[in-house]
């Protein structure tokens, strides 16, 4: 990437977003050297959890292997496969057998919408999630990934959708935390106008983020014109000013 670019954007986050968490991103690669290989789970793990290491400056790659949840093998690409009587899963359970999530009302209702799900296959053997401010030239970026409380999530939507004409610059598909910051951004790849993904509304991964926290995923594209847009966008307005301030105040521990 850009390193020139990954400053500007560093500056003018600190200067529009002060104090807030830098965002994290990802890329698939066939290369074993590019990030910490992330630990083999043991029984049971979400992938979002893993992800406040690298929320914490440590870079994580991931692959078929060391991905422990069957939702996060499908939805990073590593597997087209759905776990036994997933329909049940999703809705209400088998007794004695299954216990459900009850996401969906009927197993019925699981059944067509996965009919319509497009599935997602890696284009790497590994995915690379680092933090922004780690990122370095040889690193190529198919995503940025915010996880931000409201007053940033506002200016991030708001910025998102300052150069589109159309309503839907942002979008929030139903889906698993995972689907809502790989899969679904980077499906958006492939249009001509890319739109950002509000997401981390899965009540399964909401347990392995801070409350407050929802995630904003802007495919790399969008980014760039995200940043590009900055200086002459409602950030610079008395009206962002005064969210400006709160954000500080939030991150610094002063009253709200």
């Amino acid at each position: 990437m850009d390193i020139k670019f990954k400053q500007r954007f560093t500056e003018l986050w600190d200067k529009y977003f002060p104090g807030a968490d830098l965002p994290i991103a990802f890329y698939y690669t066939d290369e074993e050297g590019q990030g910490d290989p992330a630990p083999l789970p043991k029984g049971h793990s979400c992938i979002i959890g893993a992800l406040a290491k690298v929320r914490n400056g440590k870079s994580l790659r991931f692959n078929a292997d060391n991905v422990g949840c069957f939702g996060g093998k499908r939805y990073l690409g590593f597997s087209q496969h759905l776990a036994p009587n997933f329909e049940y899963f999703l809705s209400y359970g088998i007794p004695g057998k299954l216990e459900g999530e009850r996401y969906k009302k009927s197993p019925e209702l699981v059944n067509e919408i996965m009919k319509h799900q497009r599935q997602f296959k890696s284009p790497g053997k590994h995915i690379v999630f680092k933090k922004w401010d780690i990122l370095e030239e040889n690193d190529n970026p198919a995503v940025v990934v915010f996880f931000a409380p409201p007053d940033v999530l506002s200016g991030l939507f708001t910025l998102a959708n300052f150069d589109s004409s159309e309503p839907q610059a942002v979008i929030t598909p139903f889906g698993a935390g995972c689907a809502s910051i790989v899969s679904y951004p980077y499906f958006e790849l492939e249009v001509q106008h890319p739109r950002a993904v509000l997401g981390m509304f899965d009540v399964s991964a909401r347990p392995c983020v801070p409350a407050g926290v929802l995630t904003f995923a802007v495919p790399w594209p969008k980014f760039v014109g995200m940043v590009e847009n900055m200086e002459e966008s409602f950030l610079i307005t008395e009206s962002w000013n005064k969210v400006r301030a709160r954000i500080q105040r939030q991150t610094s521990g002063k009253p709200v």
